[in-house]
């Protein structure tokens, strides 16, 4: 009795061909994917890189500070200099007064502030775009600074603010050149703004300040980049007390979760 020779069956002869196939295609697409992904991620840390280079570039602390005491006794220099402080209580007290009134009710045109806005003034010395703030209808209204002026200005370092989170429905300044560490500066702006707050800079960016300045910048690229928590509003040119450019950031809205 002749016994038949066995042939693979056909089905399983086209399953074994369908197999090896499914796994060079799913392997050649793996090694594309990750060739895509390494890519994107060296593509975003070169950008990331040159981002954070532009802004340092930008940007730059001016040395000779061996601690921050002495930073802080240099601030007092000038902020405690009686002939500067007279001039500020008499000479420049209305001028100063009237240029910030009429920068507040602009803004107040255009709805970044209002009547019933909680308002900071940080490093105000001795209070004049406060009173310009309480003259346009905002009575909310307060300053901060290392030296204190009542009752307009309270005693405050900018590097640490002592108000609760969310506390503010605008903030406003002028001294972020003497911020020796402005990611703290910025860091406390974003911390105590509530959000969809709104902060308003003037800086000098086409003249250097002087010399108790304790950064120059050379660009607004530094300020976006620091203001991690808001949005770019606008950037125009001002005339302020030898500042050249106005800067608004809103500070982003709380994310609720579903």
């Amino acid at each position: 009795m002749k016994t038949a020779k066995t042939k693979p069956p056909l089905l399983k002869y086209y399953f074994l061909t369908f197999a090896s196939l499914s796994f060079l295609i799913l392997f050649f697409c793996f090694s594309n994917q990750r060739r895509h992904s390494l890519t994107t991620f060296l593509t975003t840390t070169a950008a990331t890189t040159h981002s954070s280079s532009a802004s340092e570039v930008d940007l730059k602390i001016r040395p000779g500070y061996t601690s921050y005491d002495a930073y802080i006794q240099r601030q007092l220099n000038k902020t405690l200099n009686p002939k500067l402080r007279k001039i500020w209580m008499t000479r420049d007290w209305d001028r100063k007064i009237h240029v910030f009134s009429n920068f507040f009710r602009e803004l107040q045109l255009q709805n970044l502030l209002s009547n019933s806005s909680k308002s900071l003034c940080i490093g105000a010395r001795v209070g004049q775009e406060v009173e310009a703030l309480k003259r346009v209808g905002v009575s909310d209204s307060v300053g901060i600074d290392l030296v204190p002026s009542p009752p307009l200005v309270l005693k405050g370092d900018f590097h640490n603010q002592t108000f609760d989170n969310e506390t503010f429905d605008f903030e406003f300044s002028n001294v972020f050149d003497h911020a020796l560490y402005p990611r703290k500066f910025v860091g406390e702006i974003e911390r105590t703004l509530k959000p969809d707050g709104v902060c308003v800079l003037h800086l000098a960016l086409s003249t250097r300040a002087d010399k108790y300045s304790a950064n120059d910048l050379y660009s607004v690229k530094p300020l976006i980049h620091l203001f991690q928590r808001s949005q770019l509003v606008r950037v125009r040119k001002v005339d302020g007390f030898g500042l050249d450019t106005e800067v608004i950031f809103r500070k982003k809205k709380t994310t609720q979760r579903s």
